[in-house]
């Protein structure tokens, strides 16, 4: 919280705590603040990822836009360096899924998946841009690759323009 000088607190981001995101947009009290409602929408319209899939989880923002997921819930705030799992980055133009959030709940989704052949999924594993047939949405979406007789997600990827950029965080790349 600041003090503005008259008494009157206003409530901030702060980048050393976790913070509860509201529950709606009506509840918010930090300006551009994602709400609970509006991650699950988000999750809902870009994946197909019903809302029911993060029953019982809560969420929370430490930092500017820094989504993070924890099964179960907490009084807020937190004074601690890490809750749950990273899980989507939002103040930014496009919303960003992480790379363990594509791999956790990625099997869930139905819409905005790109199952890559064993050459593509090693190529997208290594980090490296690739050009593909998409017909889909444009922008971030779930890469997967069939293993053992199912699909499993292995990432996210950013599609433009007829190519698929690998956003494998660099520490997780692997050749394989």
């Amino acid at each position: 919280m600041n003090d503005d000088g008259d008494g009157d607190e206003l409530a901030t981001n702060d980048g050393q705590r976790f913070d509860r995101l509201p529950d709606t947009e009506d509840d918010r009290e930090v300006s551009g603040r994602a709400s609970r409602r509006k991650v699950l929408d988000w999750w809902e319209d870009r994946f197909g990822i019903p809302p029911e899939t993060f029953e019982g989880a809560s969420f929370w923002e430490k930092g500017k836009g820094k989504i993070w997921i924890l099964d179960g819930d907490l009084e807020s705030p937190v004074h601690i360096e890490a809750l749950g799992m990273t899980f989507l980055r939002t103040r930014q133009r496009h919303w960003k899924p992480t790379t363990n959030a594509a791999q956790r709940v990625g099997r869930h989704a139905t819409k905005n998946v790109v199952e890559l052949d064993d050459e593509q999924a090693r190529r997208f594993a290594r980090g490296e841009d690739q050009e593909i047939e998409w017909e889909g949405d444009w922008g971030y979406l779930i890469a997967a690759h069939e293993i053992a007789g199912g699909v499993e997600p292995l990432g996210v990827g950013l599609f433009l323009h007829g190519e698929l950029q690998s956003v494998v965080p660099q520490g997780r790349q692997r050749d394989l």
